[in-house]
Parts: structure tokens; sequence; C-alpha cells
């Protein structure tokens, strides 16, 4: 029996299933971890910990299996995965390392996880038989979910909404070459180069400051806006000698009003 070269990298369901387990439960392990980092700078007592890596590490998945109505969410009916996000939290409860090592740990694990949870995203919206836009859709809601409700949970602004370096778009990036890879029957591919995309993008955001145009730094501009600006500077300056010769004008009318004002002098 021969084998092409097309056939070495089918992988059987059983065992993609496997991977996609292992990289969700290494998602929810590294994301507690990092809800565990921030409630260490905001100096929480263990309980502390432990809900906000609960709601880090699980709270994408949960909200992406709600939305997907496909059963219960897997959070709650695999026996690994609240485990597994609490011994995130406790390790940065008990691991003391300098911020700086923090802030590298944290930078890693976060690209990291985008990865990990884009593929993961995709692969269980196919096994809900939905299509590529919901896979899209859900594997960014699985890589950006928890840091949003974690965020919000820390009342900080959600990095998904923008004003740093690339985050969701990142997500988005990874999810759409793991439904490409998929449609081409090469997912074990679509996995790696999703995760190896999610690294080098977020880290080198990270880096070199990449991101997207908000509102102040996106600003269209035409010939008809120039020269409306340019015939309107003239008249603001006409306004600004106006009021300038106006303050003037009180100031030197101020005394004499002042001294007529007063009272008769005696004599």
């Amino acid at each position: 029996m021969q084998f092409s070269s097309a056939d070495a990298l089918v992988v059987p369901a059983h065992a993609l299933a496997t991977v996609t387990n292992v990289l969700d439960l290494a998602g929810v392990f590294a994301s507690a971890l990092l809800g565990g980092s921030l409630a260490r700078e905001m100096d929480f007592d263990l309980f502390g910990f432990l809900v906000v890596g609960f709601v880090s590490g699980l709270g994408g998945g949960i909200l992406r299996d709600v939305l997907l109505q496909d059963g219960p969410p897997v959070a709650l009916t695999d026996p690994l995965y609240v485990p597994v996000a609490l011994v995130g939290a406790l390790v940065a409860f008990f691991v003391s390392i300098s911020e700086r090592a923090w802030d590298r740990l944290f930078t890693v694990l976060d690209a990291a996880v985008i990865g990990f949870w884009a593929v993961v995203g995709v692969q269980r919206t196919f096994d809900a038989h939905l299509g590529w836009g919901p896979a899209i859709i859900m594997g960014t809601v699985t890589a950006v979910g928890g840091g949003a409700a974690r965020d919000l949970l820390l009342r900080r602004v959600p990095a998904v909404l923008g004003g740093n370096a690339l985050y969701a778009s990142v997500a988005v990036a990874a999810s759409i070459v793991m439904v490409v890879a998929s449609a081409l029957h090469v997912p074990t591919i679509g996995i790696v180069v999703a995760i190896l995309l999610s690294l080098l993008l977020r880290l080198g955001a990270v880096r070199y400051g990449w991101g997207l145009p908000n509102g102040r730094d996106w600003q269209p501009q035409s010939a008809l806006a120039t020269l409306f600006r340019r015939g309107r500077r003239p008249e603001r300056m006409r306004l600004l000698r106006r009021s300038r010769r106006g303050r003037e004008r009180d100031d030197q009318d101020g005394p004499a009003s002042a001294t007529s004002d007063g009272p008769p002098e005696r004599r």
C-alpha cells in the first residue's frame, strides 16, 4: 500500500480532538496565570487570585460554548478545566518573581494564548457543524473573551477595544489561517502556522508598537477641507484681534470709571 504526502498530513478526528483539548487546557492555564499576575499587581488576597484566574482562564471558552449552543460548556463537563485554571492562579499566588520577569512572561504567554484559543475556537465551531464565518468569529471570541471579562472585572479598559498594540486583530488573523487550513484538509499545518503567526504578530506589535489607527490619528484630508480651514483662518485672527482690543479698552476705561463713580471729594 502506498501513501502520498497529502495522506501523511491528514490527521484522524480523534487525534485532532486530543490536540484541541491539549491546546485548550494550555490556554486555560496560561490565561489563569496571567490573571493571577494582575491580581498580584492589585494586591488581592488568595480568593481574589482564584476568582480572577477562573474568569481569565475560563471566561472565553464558556462564552464561546454558550453562543454555539452545542451542549453545556466544556469547562463544566470536563473535570480538568476548573482545576487547571485554579492551579494557574495558585502558581501566580505562590511564585514571586520580579516585575520585569512578569512583564516578559505576560507578553509571551498572552501571544501564545491568542494562537491556542483561536485554533480551539475554530475547531469547536466546525465540530458544531457551522461554517467558516462563525468559525472566525468564535475563534476571535475564544481568544479575547476571557481577557475582556477579566479586564472588566478589574475595571480596566479591555485590550480588545484597542488603544494598544495589535491584539484582537491577531486573533482574527490566526482564526483565518486555521479556517483556510481546515478547508484545505491540512489542520495540522494550520495549527502550527496560526500559533506561530500569533506569536510573531503579537510580540512584534509589543516590541515595535504596531497597532491600528485610532480616531484621532485617522483624519481624512481633502482639498475642500484644506481650503475651508485656510479661508476661516483670517476670520479667526480678526475675531482674536477684536477680543484683544476689547480687553485693552476695558482695562483703560476701568480705572477712569472707578474714579468717576467714587464718592465726591470733601473740601
